[in-house]
């Protein structure tokens, strides 16, 4: 089976899971990552197609909509994969990315590393960086019932992994807790260089955020 095969019968199986996902985690968000993840390939000495495996299948069973279980979506990416004509090489290398891409609070070290998982997690915090992100981020806050901002509940930037997977705080304060936190946490030249364009999109933004909230403008 050819690459380009393999891609496409990833991409339908892709399509069909996340039918009715939640909008910030759709199969426009996988696209997405998908495209950045090749751009940045194009810099770095890596496998394109586990680039592209691992892009496309980072996010098939995220742990946030599947009662926290983290094992989900590495699984189903290796019952999908085992139906390919793949190496097993290539297989385990895909699920290692899956596995530990996610940012988690950003304080857990990884446990896996490979110049294919630092393209990708590149490519997937770019997406919740600029105007995507911030859409993103108001549009998961909703999709959970959040308060927009309540300044009387500050932003936590001590928390452990679990007090971030089961935080209820405002949406206004995932900037605070992730999204500006990413710039600094970027792998590659590239996803650096493209994050600090992001990056200071957002810092515009909650400037301008604060300044309505409190009548200023």
């Amino acid at each position: 089976m050819s690459n380009e095969r393999i891609i496409e019968q990833t991409i339908a199986f892709v399509k069909q899971t996340l039918e009715d996902a939640e909008g910030g985690h759709d199969w426009w968000h996988i696209y997405r990552v998908w495209q950045l993840s090749k751009l940045i390939a194009g810099t770095e000495n890596v496998s394109l197609l586990v680039v592209e495996l691992g892009a496309l299948l980072h996010d098939i069973a995220d742990s946030k909509f599947n009662n926290g279980d983290e094992e989900k979506g590495p699984l189903t990416a290796l019952h999908f994969l085992n139906t390919l004509d793949l190496e097993e090489s290539v297989i385990e290398h895909v699920v290692h990315i899956i596995r530990n891409i996610s940012f988690k609070g950003g304080k857990e070290l990884r446990k896996f590393s490979s110049p294919e998982l630092d393209v990708v997690q590149d490519a997937d915090r770019l997406d919740a960086l600029g105007a995507i992100g911030i859409a993103r981020t108001f549009n998961y806050g909703g999709f959970m019932n959040r308060e927009l901002y309540n300044p009387e509940i500050p932003p936590n930037l001590n928390m452990t992994k679990e007090e971030y997977k089961n935080s209820t705080a405002p949406t206004l304060n995932h900037f605070y807790e992730k999204l500006l936190l990413l710039k600094d946490l970027m792998n590659t030249i590239t996803g650096r260089q493209l994050a600090k364009h992001r990056h200071e999109f957002i810092e515009q933004f909650l400037d301008e955020f604060y300044a309505e909230w409190n009548g200023r403008i």
